[in-house]
């Protein structure tokens, strides 16, 4: 792989597949020529890599290499959609006469794609992408961080660190009439302990990466706090008391909380679910649906971000969408097949899992903007409430916007002070509902460690999320105490 850094994706897939754009644009012109609205051919080439240590010793070393082909056709609302997990000429043609056979249903436009595209930015080039480094400098920070965390408390009894790196290679052939071509790189850090107290058992977890060299670990402190950080929560949750239950305010911190509000409104913005009138948001553009402190962007551009991307996986440059501005709901997310259904311009938001799945309309980067209260004087301000620091799992329905959302970590507040930690916090309300409750807004924005990962319709992509403190009023919490 350590030749992939310097290589042209289009060169890349002519050298070693024999498949160049001119290939890629006879495919396109005869196969699925005439009858179909638009059409693509996506190639990948993707080498994973997962190292474990748990108990002080390498549990996991794996790499895995994957390729394939996507062709996909589309008619007026008809998808056809066929992949092959072998590059080749004669399987890419199957793969379109398959495509085509499933869309045609009429439609009279001709399919042709011209010349190479050029990448509208460059995000995330790296002079050294993580999945070539070395594995001995891998495997001694997976040690350090192993050693480090188990130090910073001796109730700490267990420890599991892991490190993921990947990179891929892909191509797209669009209607739009260009081929263009990206090498994504990622990596993740986590790190899970495990602490014991007598019979009682909790367990932290912190970590983050992006698409980041190798080195971004080793510096500003960074794996020494993933470290802190599992440590501090596994230890803190050996002596939190039940959450309270009733309607209360809750104060959200700044980072990843973001994740409820990918979850509980960030899919009910994407373009499918409002073409089709089953999200809580269809219909409603213009008007009011979030309190008017209230501004969520969804921003793929942000250079080495989890989330980010040169271009979609439709080939549509990313870019920054506003999704409500004030208050007022100004846009969804948008992929090619949405876009043109519902007459405006696509996102740059058309992101699948892989070769093996057509893409859809998802997120990239979803966060609340900054406000201008100070975020002391927002956890001053609540007389009785509840603090939520991080989150776990959740559950969204997106027609109804109803979520559940369980607190990770937690406190009380009590008279303008944070104070004991609690367990077992849940957060039960309806997404659009919830934006209506935001009564302040921090200046603190923060975006995520880089951890997330979105699943939808059983594709999982990368995704990051951000949020900066912010006050909800009445919402309803879920615990043990009364």
């Amino acid at each position: 792989m350590t030749e992939l850094a310097d290589t042209k994706p289009d060169r890349f897939f002519a050298d070693r597949f024999n498949v160049t754009p001119a290939v890629m644009e006879e495919i396109l012109g005869t196969a699925l020529k005439g009858r179909v609205d638009e059409a693509d051919i996506y190639l990948e080439y993707r080498v994973n890599e997962e190292l474990v240590l748990e108990e002080e010793t390498v549990k996991k070393a794996s790499r895995h290499v994957s390729q394939g082909a996507g062709v996909r056709a589309q008619t007026e609302t008809r998808t056809g959609y066929a992949h092959t997990d072998d590059i080749a000429l004669r399987n890419l043609e199957e793969a379109a006469r398959h495509a085509r056979a499933i869309a045609d249903e009429g439609s009279r436009s001709a399919i042709v794609a011209v010349g190479p595209g050029r990448l509208p930015h460059d995000l995330y080039h790296l002079a050294e992408p993580p999945i070539v480094t070395d594995l001995a400098r891998k495997l001694d920070l997976l040690r350090r961080v192993d050693r480090a965390t188990r130090a910073h408390d001796s109730r700490i009894r267990q420890v599991i660190v892991s490190l993921t790196s990947e990179e891929v290679v892909m191509l797209i052939a669009t209607a739009a009439g260009w081929v263009v071509g990206d090498i994504r790189p990622l990596t993740r850090l986590n790190v899970t302990a495990i602490a014991e107290d007598g019979a009682r058992r909790e367990t932290g977890s912190y970590g983050g990466g992006g698409r980041v060299p190798f080195d971004f670990f080793l510096g500003e402190d960074r794996w020494q706090r993933f470290a802190r950080e599992a440590a501090r929560q596994a230890a803190l949750k050996l002596s939190a008391i039940d959450a309270p239950a009733g309607t209360m305010t809750v104060v959200l911190g700044p980072g990843w909380p973001g994740i409820l509000l990918h979850e509980a409104i960030g899919h009910g913005l994407e373009g499918d679910f409002n073409r089709k009138g089953v999200s809580a948001f269809a219909g409603r553009l213009g008007q009011k649906v979030a309190s008017e402190v209230v501004t969520v962007v969804d921003d793929g551009t942000i250079p080495n971000r989890r989330g980010s991307l040169n271009v979609d996986d439709e080939g549509t440059p990313t870019g920054r969408t506003v999704l409500i501005e004030n208050g007022i709901l100004r846009g969804y997310m948008q992929d090619r097949l949405n876009s043109r259904l519902m007459g405006v311009a696509p996102t740059g938001n058309g992101r699948r899992e892989s070769f093996a799945h057509p893409p859809m309309p998802r997120m990239t980067n979803t966060f609340m903007l900054p406000g201008t209260d100070v975020p002391e004087d927002i956890i001053r301000s609540v007389k009785r409430g509840l603090f939520a620091v991080s989150f776990g799992g959740g559950q969204v329905d997106i027609t109804s916007g109803k979520f559940v959302f369980s607190a990770s970590e937690a406190y009380l507040i009590e008279d303008g002070r944070v104070t004991a930690p609690v367990k077992g916090a849940t957060l039960i309300g309806n997404g659009p509902d919830a934006l209506t409750r935001v009564s302040r807004v921090g200046h603190d924005l923060a975006l995520d460690e880089g951890v997330g990962t979105c699943g939808k319709n059983g594709q999982s992509v990368p995704v990051g999320v951000g949020l900066p403190t912010i006050r909800l009023d009445g919402m309803t919490v879920g615990g043990t105490a009364v």
